[in-house]
């Protein structure tokens, strides 16, 4: 699965949370009965988000969706296309199509990352702060195992702060998976703001060396070596969500 990353909007300064509560990327990848077909939709879907040209692109999507419809990606690029276009416009009904295809997304693949993230944004967005936790709360705890459901959930806590609870689930993230790189980059940067330089600069280290793709974290790194102050923009990151009738379907 190939992830085309948009650019981030974020809601406030130094959160590392902050680039994931907006939408941020596209996915490609289908495999099975149909994935060449809805492959090639997803691709061209991508082109045409990329030129701001999302009704087109929405086209193109569900195009994949029919080609092969238990592949979460091309729900998950549906939900986050109607997301974009929700908040454009102002406009409810698309916020609506996209929460019911994050949660199409989610159906089809209980452990989407991105489809949890781009959920929980939306409903942050719309001021639904407990179905966004208790979303993602669900799912840290049908998967206790995994990494990611709690790097979200600090996204959240960090989001609405609280800040020592965000520092808490990133350290409970690493000690599933010490070598998750998204993990190692937040808890670098809650240190560094709590200024423990050392600490940070440790973590943004180790991230590196497991994904050297991050070039604002390597920015960091050579501030805080050379004892500089700067200022860390927040790492890029994808999401997305899913679609349901909210007085008919529960939330995870």
């Amino acid at each position: 699965m190939t992830a085309l990353t948009q650019s981030n909007v974020r809601f406030h300064h130094r959160s590392f949370v902050a680039a994931g509560l907006l939408l941020a990327g596209m996915l490609l990848g289908a495999t099975g009965c149909g994935g060449v077909a809805a492959q090639g939709r997803n691709s061209e879907g991508v082109r045409l988000f990329q030129q701001a040209r999302y009704q087109d692109a929405a086209k193109q999507f569900q195009e994949a969706t029919y080609a092969d419809p238990n592949n979460a990606d091309g729900y998950y690029n549906l939900a986050a296309t109607y997301h974009r276009i929700g908040r454009l416009e102002h406009r409810q009904a698309d916020l609506n199509q996209a929460e019911s295809y994050y949660n199409l997304c989610l159906d089809r693949n209980s452990n989407h990352t991105d489809g949890y993230r781009g959920l929980a944004v939306l409903l942050a967005e719309q001021g639904r702060k407990e179905e966004a936790f208790r979303l993602v709360e669900g799912w840290a705890q049908r998967q206790p195992g995994l990494a990611d459901p709690k790097v979200e959930l600090a996204r959240l806590q960090d989001e609405f702060g609280n800040r020592q609870a965000a520092k808490e689930q990133l350290i409970e993230a690493l000690a599933v998976q010490p070598d998750n790189s998204r993990a190692l980059t937040a808890l670098g940067m809650i240190r560094e703001d709590a200024g423990d330089k050392a600490q940070a600069l440790a973590n943004y280290q180790r991230s590196l060396s497991l994904n050297n793709q991050q070039p604002r974290v390597a920015s960091r790194v050579t501030a805080l070596q050379g004892g500089a102050a700067g200022t860390l923009s927040a790492p890029t990151v994808d999401l997305g969500t899913r679609v349901v009738d909210r007085n008919s379907t529960s939330l995870r």
